[in-house]
């Protein structure tokens, strides 16, 4: 191993005090490795050369975007670090043929993060918002009046059957509710595993109560729930992302539910992050809004800072680590100082 890895930690995951938003990291665990770390200063929307320039691999817990170009002109980097699963503004392919391994948190993320869309979907079933706002406000006589629709008997469809998919249906099934689900790969086998039908977007739209998103957001996903997608919808059913804010145009879903073309939607993501402040999605009685930190608990804390630094002492000690997004990465020339 090197003695003088360094490691850069983003300030985007601190608060003003310069508390972790997360709570303990447990970054001394970089420090017992050997390892020498640093916060970086504080950057708008990419990581830029200039501040990867002193790093070896960069501890990255915001949504920080990182290019080919900025990484090719920071010939020292090697590791990129993300704590959490996504990694959209990152050009993990073009950071590959730079010799930047890109790598992740999904198993440290699965199980917090589909418990987040199963709690936005039972305060969805249940009109918890109406529910919460009636005993706030000391209407008990309008008790009856907010009966949701319940979970037994009813289907859920499941937009992206990754890890988070497949762990929202393990999680639904056992409710009484019937899994459809539509996923880019098409994986037959895993779709069986979980207990879910495979179906076209199209169908899943139109024959679905409760609407999961889990997708990556891509460019091909991108407004994947548009005013077409939401307008096959039945007018019962409710929408619950907890993906990305970009797998649904905004605009298109504030006039759905001004319509009253779909019955209301759980939102731990929305784009912008953070929505303006008389945006109606937060006002509205049949949305429940978070800020993008539902899955955000104590467990989940320690599984993804652990899962992140082991990551990055795996890398600088020479090892393949376990989440690689792209391994051939780790077969350029900027690994060849590491320890085979």
């Amino acid at each position: 191993m090197n003695p003088t890895y360094r490691v850069g930690v983003t300030a985007d995951g601190f608060l003003p005090d310069g508390t972790s938003r997360f709570g303990d990291l447990g970054l001394e665990r970089l420090t017992v490795a050997g390892l020498e770390w640093e916060y970086l200063p504080p950057l708008a929307h990419e990581l830029t050369a200039d501040a990867l320039a002193p790093y070896d691999a960069v501890l990255s817990l915001g949504h920080l975007g990182l290019t080919r170009d900025a990484a090719a002109a920071a010939p020292r980097l090697r590791h990129l670090a993300r704590y959490g699963a996504g990694y959209d503004g990152i050009d993990v392919p073009g950071l590959a043929a730079e010799g930047v391994v890109v790598t992740n948190t999904p198993d440290a993320v699965r199980r917090p993060l589909a418990l987040a869309a199963l709690t936005l979907l039972l305060a969805l079933a249940h009109r918890l918002p109406e529910n919460h706002r009636a005993a706030a406000e000391g209407r008990w006589a309008d008790r009856g009046r907010y009966r949701g629709p319940g979970v037994v008997g009813r289907t859920v469809g499941i937009v992206g059957l990754g890890s988070v998919g497949c762990e929202v249906a393990d999680l639904v099934r056992p409710l009484g509710m019937r899994v459809l689900a539509t996923d880019r790969r098409g994986d037959v086998v895993r779709a069986e595993r979980v207990g879910a039908e495979l179906v076209t977007l199209d169908r899943l739209a139109a024959e679905s109560d409760y609407v999961v998103l889990t997708a990556a957001l891509t460019p091909s996903s991108h407004h994947l729930v548009d005013a077409g997608f939401l307008a096959a919808m039945r007018p019962t059913a409710h929408l619950v992302n907890v993906g990305r804010g970009g797998l649904v145009d905004h605009d298109a879903l504030r006039a759905a539910l001004a319509a009253g073309r779909i019955a209301g939607a759980g939102l731990d993501v929305l784009d912008p992050e953070p929505p303006a402040p008389d945006d109606p999605l937060l006002t509205r009685e049949d949305v429940v809004v978070t800020p993008h930190a539902l899955c955000w608990t104590e467990d989940f804390t320690q599984a993804v800072a652990t899962s992140a630094v082991e990551a990055i002492v795996d890398v600088a000690q020479g090892r393949r680590p376990v989440h690689a997004l792209d391994a051939s990465a780790l077969r350029h020339a900027r690994h060849a100082r590491l320890v085979p």
